[in-house]
Formats: C-alpha cells, sequence, structure tokens
C-alpha cells in the first residue's frame, strides 16, 4: 500500500495521537454546530468545546511530534521501523470480515460516545446536578434556591451565564472546591463567592431592565409582637421604585441607584461588603459628590487599599436566591396566612424561640421543634393543649417547615451567617451607606431619613385607630423604647429579638 505521509509518521504513539486529535477536533465541531443551532446558547457547551477537547487535542498533537522524533532517533541508530501496518485485502474473505467489523463498530463507537457526551453535558447543565449530584454540600443553598423567586431560573444562568471566557473561569475558581469536597476541607458555612460572580448587567438584567423601573410600589407588612396575644399590627409602605428613564418616570427612587446614567462606586473594608467609609455619586454631567463616614476612623493609604466597585443590582439584592429567612419574618407570614392561628397564645415568641434553639443535627432539630412546642402548652395550657390539639399539630408541622428550608446545622447555615442587603430590619443593609453619617466636604448628607425610600401610608395596631394619609405618616415603634429606633439602626436590636 501506498504511504501518503514520510515513515516516520507511521508508528503507534504517532498513530494514537492522530486518532485521539482526530476524533477530538470532529467532537469539538460536532459542539459548535450544535451551540450554534440551539435556541438558546448552554453554559456548560463552553466548557466542552473550547477547553476539555482542545486538553485532548494538544495531548494527541504531541503524541503525533514524538512519535515522529521517535522514529527519527531510530532511524539515525540503525533500527527497524517502529511499526509494520497491516495489509488489508479486501478480496479476502476473513480481510473483508474484519474490515466491516471494525468499521461499523467504530462508527457505532462514535456515535454512541458523541450522543453520551453530549448527554453528560446536559446533565452537568442541570440544577439537579449542581445542588445534589456533585455539590452535597451545597444543599443549603440548593433548598433555599427550590423555594425562592428565581427558583425556575437554571444554576448557571446566574452562576456562569453563556459564554466560554465566565465558564472558564467560574471552574478555574472552583478547582479548589472540587479537592475540598473530595477530601471534606471545605469551610462550614460556605462562603457565598461574591467574588466570582459576573456582573448583573450580563445575569439580571437580562430579565430585568433598571432603565424602565418607575414609579411606586405598595407593600403591606403584617406582624405579630411577641406577647401573649400575638398582637397584631400592619404597616403600609409606598416603595419609591425609582426609574432609571426620563421619558417613562421620573429618575430619583431606589433604583436611581442602578440608573446607567448615573454612576455610584464605593469603598468596602471587608469581604461582605458590609462595612462602607466612602462612597462616590457622578451624575450624567460629571458633577461628583464623595461621601465619608463620619464614624468610621480610616487613614488615606487604608482607603487606598479598600475593594472599590461600582454599584450595580446585587449589591442591594445580594441573597436574590438563596434566601435564609430570619425566624420572626416567616413566623409573621404563615401567621398572617392562617396556616398557624394566631389566638393560641404566645405562639409567636414560642415558634420563633423553637426556631432559634441551637441543634446540632437536621433531625434533632425537627424532632426538639416538636417536643418544645407540645410541652409547652401542657404545661402552660393543659386544657387548650386538648381542645386546641389539631391547631397545635399544624402549628408545628408548619414550624418544622420554616426550620428545614432555613436552617441546616450540619453545615453550620441559618440566616445571621448570610446578610441579606434589602431593606433594614434585620440587617444594616441601606443603613451602609444611608446612616445619617456619610457627608460629602459641602455638607451634604445621606439621608437616613424613611421616607427616603418609602412613604409610610398608613399603620394600625390591633385594637387601635388606623393612623392613615397619602402624604405619608411618622412610623410609630411597636414597643415603647422612647427615641431609641431613631438613633440606632433597626438590625441592631432585631438581629437577636422577635419583631
Amino acid at each position: 500500500m501506498k504511504q501518503v505521509f514520510p515513515r516516520s509518521f507511521y508508528n503507534l504513539t504517532t498513530l494514537v495521537g492522530a486518532a485521539v486529535a482526530g476524533v477530538s477536533f470532529g467532537l469539538i465541531l460536532f459542539l459548535i454546530v450544535l451551540e450554534s443551532l440551539a435556541e438558546q446558547p448552554k453554559p456548560y457547551m463552553g466548557i466542552l468545546a473550547f477547553v476539555v477537547l482542545p486538553i485532548f487535542l494538544i495531548i494527541g498533537v504531541i503524541l503525533i511530534v514524538l512519535g515522529i522524533l521517535r522514529e527519527h532517533r531510530r532511524e539515525r541508530q540503525g533500527k527497524p521501523p517502529g511499526l509494520q501496518l497491516p495489509q488489508i485485502d479486501l478480496n479476502n474473505p476473513h480481510h473483508r470480515a474484519a474490515f466491516t467489523f471494525a468499521t461499523t463498530g467504530g462508527v457505532l463507537l462514535l456515535v454512541f460516545s458523541a450522543f453520551g457526551s453530549y448527554k453528560a453535558y446536559e446533565h452537568t447543565d442541570s440544577d439537579q446536578f449542581c445542588g445534589e449530584t456533585c455539590h452535597k454540600v451545597m444543599t443549603p443553598e440548593y433548598t433555599a434556591y427550590k423555594f425562592s423567586p428565581h427558583a425556575r431560573v437554571g444554576c448557571v444562568k446566574c452562576h456562569i451565564g453563556p459564554g466560554a471566557n465566565w465558564f472558564v473561569r467560574s471552574k478555574i475558581s472552583g478547582t479548589y472546591q472540587v479537592y475540598a469536597t473530595v477530601f471534606n476541607k471545605y469551610p462550614k458555612p460556605i462562603p457565598t463567592p461574591i467574588e466570582n460572580l459576573r456582573p448583573a448587567q450580563e445575569t439580571c438584567e437580562q430579565c430585568h431592565w433598571p432603565k424602565h423601573f418607575f414609579s411606586e410600589k405598595q407593600h403591606v407588612n403584617t406582624y405579630y409582637l411577641s406577647d401573649e396575644h400575638n398582637t397584631k399590627w400592619t404597616l403600609n409602605l409606598l416603595m419609591k421604585i425609582g426609574g432609571g428613564n426620563i421619558e417613562a418616570g421620573p429618575t430619583s427612587g431606589i433604583h436611581w441607584h442602578m440608573n446607567i446614567a448615573h454612576e455610584v462606586t464605593y469603598k468596602a473594608l471587608d469581604q461582605e461588603r458590609q462595612i462602607i467609609p466612602w462612597v462616590r455619586s457622578r451624575t450624567p454631567d460629571g458633577t461628583e459628590a464623595i461621601y465619608k463616614s463620619s464614624e468610621i476612623a480610616v487613614d488615606d493609604d487604608s482607603l487606598q487599599k479598600a475593594f472599590t466597585r461600582r454599584m450595580d443590582c446585587i449589591d442591594c439584592h445580594n441573597r436574590p436566591t438563596h434566601i435564609y429567612h430570619p425566624p420572626a419574618r416567616s413566623v409573621n407570614h404563615v401567621m398572617a396566612l392562617g396556616w398557624i392561628d394566631p389566638k393560641l397564645p404566645h405562639v409567636k415568641s414560642v415558634a420563633v424561640k423553637a426556631l432559634e434553639n441551637p441543634y446540632s443535627s437536621k433531625q434533632i432539630g425537627l424532632d426538639s421543634i416538636k417536643i418544645e412546642i407540645e410541652e409547652f402548652y401542657k404545661s402552660n395550657y393543659p386544657g387548650l393543649a386538648i381542645s386546641k390539639k389539631e391547631e397545635i399539630e399544624r402549628t408545628i408541622a408548619e414550624v418544622q417547615k420554616i426550620y428545614t428550608r432555613n436552617y441546616f446545622p450540619e453545615m453550620k447555615v441559618d440566616w445571621k451567617r448570610f446578610t441579606d442587603n434589602i431593606g433594614h430590619l434585620y440587617y444594616p443593609g441601606c443603613f451602609r451607606c444611608h446612616d445619617g453619617k456619610h457627608v460629602s466636604d459641602d455638607g451634604k448628607v445621606l439621608s437616613k431619613d424613611c421616607n427616603t425610600c418609602h412613604t409610610i401610608l398608613a399603620q394600625q395596631f390591633e385594637k387601635d385607630t388606623l393612623r392613615i394619609s397619602l402624604g405619608g405618616i411618622d412610623y410609630k415603634h411597636p414597643v415603647d423604647i422612647g427615641d431609641a429606633w431613631k438613633e440606632m439602626n433597626c438590625n441592631e436590636c432585631h438581629i437577636n429579638s422577635e419583631p
């Protein structure tokens, strides 16, 4: 048989390398075509087509070169060729049968390998893979995700997004995470990788368009006090959503920060971006205002080294999906829905206390919640424990649901370990900057006034008169603490109490 290439090409190492390179190159072309025909590009396609398979392609090329160099060296040493290729005679029935079998088997192997590779890729692109198959340590995040507003948005859509560039970056940053998972070296709880997330403009804003946020939104909150009667009170807020498009509405309000024509930049002294001593606002005409905290002492050198970031969606919406709800908020919610009977005495405080007790495991927590609630009513309200048995059992079931979704003792995960920057009741949130202590050189202050972000339309306590005004009313704290609530941030009390 006539040889197409020089004799040095015909050796086992070179031929194996050529096979590896050829198959890899074919699969790369196959995946590129597949991605170009897909309605929505899939993030994991990038790693296969542009990272994994090219590695094998390079390995194949290296084997080809090594085989050729080895053959040249053998020739210089006077050694016989390293490989004598078999001669195939298709007129020979045995050769013809062997050739047919090998060709058919090779084609089938290639087809099924391509199909299997693609199905494997599809699985790695699934939420089940992220939350269950390989990432069992991510059980808290996966559980919270399933009950979040973005439960129908795939994990990779936000954590990676389309395109190979960010996929490569995410997997490189996750290399140590694989090692840590295999050898049980991961921290508990798993820290939020905010430094590895791609810009919100490339993820959040593919669905949410801040330029068209405008006007206001009414928000009614229902609360229950931690007293015997679970005193109910409501707060009716008009949230000043604001906007970013002068043609759609006023560009003031909360989302003024996200107006692409305005630029808000800040410096943070901690990884969680909670301690912010410096804020700069730049208007569309280039006017700048720099606000420095009068409370956080920091020298110029430390400020220069501080983490600097231009504000976008996730600086406030930092937990849009993996949300661990404070127990008081969760209990208020199910009581307002009637799933926990507000007429059960002390049910608010008992439920919150049962949730907040430290437990060593999930099952111990669930069992203890049942015992604690039952024992409370048997000891303090024995008659009611019998007459309201069904309501108490339903209360236990709802409190256990809250615990299952928000507490993971094996991973040391609970709501206090993951700051949520929306609002200011349980965490610093808005008050990181709007604390009334960030002042510019010309005396302007980032206001702490309640009406900066919302107007309190109405407030009513159970068996009390309704206070209402379209122009806004003054807030009345549900518990008489004087003016202390005006002087300190809400979270300083509420992170350890039961509002």
